[in-house]
């Protein structure tokens, strides 16, 4: 059975959150295409266009902006952004590791 991609997305978009949701997909298309697609979405408190990633990492872009890497520690909540999805991963296996010690 084919897994549904999940949006948060309204019928249209606006031009900044078109531009940053290419520049979302450009991103994950040269960085992690092995990586699964959880869900695709705009947040409007933030104004972050974003495709999570299922390992726990988000591509973002604010108001068409370059893309940021979101990574967030579910154990306290605490968001921290990386220009470079290597440092991203890097910095989420870290947080893995820590909680298995």
């Amino acid at each position: 059975m084919e897994k549904q991609l999940e949006n948060n997305l309204d019928n249209y978009l606006a031009y900044c959150e078109a531009i940053g949701l290419g520049k979302c997909f450009t991103a994950y298309a040269e960085e992690c295409t092995i990586e699964e697609i959880m869900m695709i979405g705009f947040n409007p408190n933030s104004g972050y266009t974003y495709i999570a990633l299922e390992n726990g990492i988000s591509i973002c872009s604010s108001m068409g902006r370059d893309v940021e890497y979101l990574v967030t520690n579910m154990e306290d909540g605490e968001e921290t952004f990386f220009d470079d999805y290597y440092e991203a991963v890097k910095h989420n296996e870290n947080i893995h590791n820590d909680k298995q010690d």
